[in-house]
């Protein structure tokens, strides 16, 4: 499994934790955000997602990536 880790700010309770994890769900990644450290590592080696996808998915959901 590789996995990245992307900074995301703006995220601050478990709805923020449902609303990014349960969109990157629908993509068909596998997601986990950790709030204290304003992270969400993301899995796409199985996948045809790119990261970039999994960055818009997120700032849909109205959090800001920064790395």
């Amino acid at each position: 499994m590789s996995q990245t880790v992307l900074k995301v700010e703006g995220m601050s309770c478990g709805h923020c934790v449902a609303a990014v994890e349960g969109e990157l769900t629908k993509l068909g990644v596998v997601g986990k955000v950790d709030l204290g450290k304003k992270e969400v590592a993301v899995d796409v080696s199985n996948t045809d997602v790119t990261i970039d996808q999994v960055k818009d998915a997120i700032e849909d959901q109205g959090y800001t990536v920064i790395a």
